[in-house]
């Protein structure tokens, strides 16, 4: 069997090779700067890298004995999280060359760990839908994804082997189904916020995506203060079909990559029932543009009265539409956003996970949008965990995720049933699954 090289190895096999003294953190940032330089002329997935700030972060990385979990291993972080010895431009020309003054909590976590921050991935302006200019891995025409389309980008393409995205709408689900990697969206408030620059502060949410589930829990446990473990497959996990009030907008591929799910789930003996959400959780979509626009606006008061022309028009028409709402109004979405949340909750007690389409279907063609949040938003609004898992090829064999969602609080057991999931819906063992023509 030929060597995987460096930059194709997991963040949980990178650790292991380095503790265990088999890799330098030095070859392993080389490889992955080696990569880079190959590709992103035409991915263009990096707001901001240094090299040689990469290099001296893991030439000290080898100097130390491995302690952390993540010792030597580089990782992406989205240019809207605080890096202070990085620019944090936030995809807009108001903060190019913006230099913070403090590390986010999330990155300061990370560094603790021993990760080496290898750079700023691009972000749709201000984590919204003025895309960047990343192109999709699989097919340069098509968009990555947003916001997240540098961090998803990056990952698929093995330039690094994790990298953080937020999600306020669908930015770290869609991108990352559309780029074909894991994708993790914690409950809400499970992860430190600080130093991140808000969108919508009551939808915000850190995640992250990777090439491995592992990965995913890894971080989970570092950054929550859990003990880092080998991920173990939920046991019979009782898992809902939820093909959501949405069904209507999704493409034949999305349609058969949940069919094909919960066919094959069912095959493997697992607890498989259709689930249909309550009828007003209609309302989801509608309310989280609400308050999306409505914070959005109160969050960009400053650069709306001091930089107005240099906001794009989307961005501007979700500010005004912001500032022209009641605040009855608000208050009244934040009353039936926290309702559903209960409701929700309780609706899913006889479930471990719910399996439900992930996006529409294949990443569209153009680089002027990043694609349909919906299929991802409602799980935003609810504050739900989610986790996208890359089952599936359409038409033009572009990725199709799936994606599981649990209880709010309940990320532990999602990441387990998502192993469970993973391990009878993974292209090796369902290869007649892998169209979804």
């Amino acid at each position: 069997m030929p060597q995987t090289p460096p930059n194709a190895l997991t963040a949980t096999e990178a650790a292991a090779a380095i503790r265990e003294g088999r890799l330098s953190s030095t070859d392993l940032v080389e490889a992955c700067l080696a990569r880079i330089d190959e590709r992103e002329p035409a991915l263009r997935a990096w707001a901001h890298l240094d090299p040689e700030l990469g290099r001296e972060q893991a030439r000290q990385r080898d100097a130390d004995t491995p302690a952390g979990p993540l010792h030597g291993v580089p990782i992406a972080v989205k240019d809207v999280i605080d890096t202070a010895d990085q620019p944090t431009q936030m995809g807009s020309p108001i903060y190019a060359g913006y230099r913070p003054a403090a590390d986010a909590s999330i990155v300061s976590l990370l560094r603790g760990a021993g990760a080496v921050i290898l750079g700023k991935t691009a972000t749709a302006e201000f984590a919204g839908t003025a895309p960047a200019a990343t192109t999709n891995p699989h097919d340069p025409t098509r968009t990555p994804g947003g916001s997240s389309s540098g961090s998803a980008a990056a990952v698929a393409d093995l330039m690094v082997p994790v990298a953080l995205g937020t999600q306020t709408g669908g930015s770290v689900q869609r991108p990352a189904s559309f780029c074909g990697v894991f994708g993790y969206k914690p409950s809400y408030g499970r992860i430190n916020r600080a130093g991140l620059k808000f969108a919508a502060e009551s939808l915000d949410t850190l995640g992250w995506m990777a090439r491995s589930l592992d990965d995913l829990a890894l971080l989970d446990a570092v950054l929550s203060g859990e003990a880092p473990a080998p991920l173990e497959p939920l046991e019979n996990p009782r898992i809902g079909i939820c093909r959501t009030y949405l069904w209507e907008r999704a493409e034949p591929s999305t349609r058969q990559a949940l069919h094909d799910a919960a066919d094959a789930l069912r095959q493997a003996g697992l607890q498989v029932t259709e689930r249909e959400l309550p009828a007003d959780f209609a309302g989801l979509s509608p309310v989280r543009e609400v308050l999306n626009d409505y914070e959005r606006a109160r969050a960009m008061a400053y650069e709306w009265s001091h930089h107005r022309a240099r906001i794009s028009p989307q961005l501007s028409r979700s500010i005004e539409r912001g500032f022209a709402m009641r605040h009855a109004d608000y208050l009244q979405a934040q009353r039936f956003a926290h309702d559903t949340r209960v409701a929700f909750d309780a609706w899913l007690d006889d479930c471990d996970v719910l399996v439900a389409p992930c996006v529409n279907g294949e990443a569209p063609k153009g680089l002027d949008h990043t694609g349909d949040t919906t299929f991802q938003s409602l799980w935003t609004l609810l504050h739900a965990p989610t986790v996208g898992l890359p089952t599936h090829r359409g038409p033009h064999g572009l990725p199709v995720s799936i994606q599981l969602v649990a209880r709010r609080g309940d990320d532990a057991r999602l990441l387990r049933a998502a192993l469970a999931a993973w391990r009878i819906l993974s292209p090796q063992n369902q290869p007649g699954c892998r169209s979804a023509a």
